[in-house]
This record gives structure tokens, sequence and C-alpha cells, in this order.
């Protein structure tokens, strides 16, 4: 069953444009975009703009693939705002592309291998996809986005492919930037990341997802962030971070309690551990500072 209902099928069915209306004044009907309508409820970005390229896919002709943004969507891979204002469409053709209130049509080859299905949306695969969104996104929003990719088996010799036919396009030389960057072991959004920033700012590049071994330690600790040869530790903590470590019949503070005891348990293993969460990255000059005096610290102990 749809989670949204076209306004021609609505009359076909014998409701009045001033029933509409009325329904929409209850707030039993919003409009998700012209000719689209959905039932009121709390919806997150990635869940509305599903809607948006379902319902547009629905209205618009068989040639068209969702592309973009929109197809990064439809592969759960994490994307910002700025990427979804529209939805974004590809159809094989030369010449055609335009952008509308609601829709940005874009016209390129698209071969077999270029198109994908999912929930029974035809959309860029995850190649085609990573390729054409690190084109028009930054460096940040591209990582992230193909990090996730790599972990939901994106193949690389695909990727560098899509590249090669990419060369002539607008934005290519970003998005083999982001590509050089990608890491399937990165976790999170936020982790991704936190590696563009530390290498934006000449940050040594860290080994990801270490386990730590130590007699201290009740259990291997695995973390985010390791440089080895400073004996520092990263850590990303992100809202969802505490939630996901909860063990059966823990509390979120339960949670944090035993993160705290894992961590001085590291430090008594000699690390030195550094923390930052999503503001920290917005405005990152602190946190370079704090990982640089850790480093610094690290060294006197040498």
């Amino acid at each position: 069953m749809k989670d949204y209902q076209l306004s021609r099928d609505l009359t076909a069915a014998g409701v009045s444009q001033k029933e509409l209306q009325r329904l929409q004044r209850n707030g039993e009907l919003e409009r998700l975009r012209h000719g689209v309508y959905v039932a009121p409820m709390e919806r997150d970005l990635e869940a509305e703009h599903r809607l948006r390229v379902e319902a547009t896919m629905e209205l618009s002709s068989g040639e068209s693939v969702a592309s973009f943004g929109s197809a990064a969507v439809m592969h759960d891979l994490p994307i910002w705002s700025n990427a979804v204002r529209k939805v974004h469409l590809t159809r094989n053709r030369v010449a055609g592309g335009r952008i509308r209130p609601n829709v940005h049509l874009h016209v390129a080859p698209l071969g077999a291998a270029d198109v994908a299905e999912v929930d029974g949306i035809p959309v860029t695969s995850l190649a085609r996809t990573f390729v054409d969104h690190a084109r028009t996104v930054s460096i940040a929003q591209s990582v992230a986005a193909g990090d996730m990719a790599l972990r939901l088996g994106m193949d690389l010799a695909e990727m560098v492919e899509q590249l090669e036919m990419a060369k002539a396009r607008r934005g290519v030389s970003r998005a083999r930037h982001a590509a050089a960057l990608l890491d399937a072991d990165s976790e999170s959004a936020g982790e991704s990341i936190s590696r563009v920033v530390l290498h934006q700012n000449q940050v040594p590049r860290p080994e990801l997802q270490v386990e730590i071994l130590g007699a201290e330690l009740d259990e291997d600790a695995r973390v985010d962030f390791l440089w080895r040869e400073y004996k520092v530790i990263g850590e990303f903590d992100g809202k969802i971070k505490y939630g996901r470590l909860l063990r059966p019949g823990e509390t979120p503070a339960d949670a944090v309690i035993r993160e705290k005891i894992r961590e001085d348990r590291l430090r008594d293993l000699g690390y030195i551990v550094v923390r930052w969460i999503w503001d920290d990255l917005w405005h990152p000059q602190i946190l370079i500072a704090r990982i640089e005096r850790a480093f610094a610290r690290a060294g006197l102990w040498v």
C-alpha cells in the first residue's frame, strides 16, 4: 500500500476539490508536493524524500531513474538537506535536461549496468550514485556517502569505471578526491567526516576500528581511531552512539558509565584518549589543537 495519494486518484475516488481542501484544513491530509498528499506525521528528511521520489516516479515517464541525492536516499546513504531540495532524475538522452520546482531532470548516458532497483524504484547503481553525488556536494558529504556505499557492497572497480566515464562532466575532480579518501571501516557519517577534517588539517591518517588488548580491560576494546606511534586514541561521540552500545537490560546512563570505565582503563594502559562530537567537526580548530597536544605529550613519553 502506498504511503501517499495522488490528487488524480482522489478525484477518481469521488473526492472533490472542496473536500480535499477541507481535509487539509482539518489536518487529515497535507500536501507533499503538487498533486501528492500524505497523512500528517513526523518524518525525517530521508523518509520524506523517499516518498517524494516514489510519487515523482509514478508521475513521470518510464524513462527516468532516480539519481544523485535522490538515489543516495533510496540506497540508504547518508545525505544532507542541500542534496535533496528537489527530486533528482536522470534520463538516457543527450539533451532535454531541466529544473522544475519539484524535480531536477538530468540527461546523461545510462547503460544497463548503471541502473539498479530499490523497492521497485529504478535508481542509479551504487557506484554511479556515488560518483554523480560526489560531483555535486562537499567532500565531507561525498566521503560519508561513499564509505557507506562501500559497506553496502559498492564495487571499487565499478566506481573507478564510473569515474572514468564521468571524466568530461563537471565536478569529477572533486569526486576523484573523495574516492581517494574512502574507507569501509568508518562506521558512521560522523567518523567519515572526522577523517575528512583530519585529512584537511594534515593530521596523520589513523587506523580505524582497532582492537586494543590489555590485562586491565574486561574485554577487548575497539576504538574508532588509533595513532599507534603516539598511543593516541580518537573517539567520535554521535548522538546515537550510546544507544548502539546498549547491552540487554542497560539504560543509556549505564552505557555511558561503562564507556567511562573503559576509557579509564585505556588510559591506564598508557593511551591518550581524545573525544569529539558533531559541533567539533563544524569548528575543527580546537579539536585539531587538542589532537596535536596529545601527539606532543606522547612525544615526551618516548
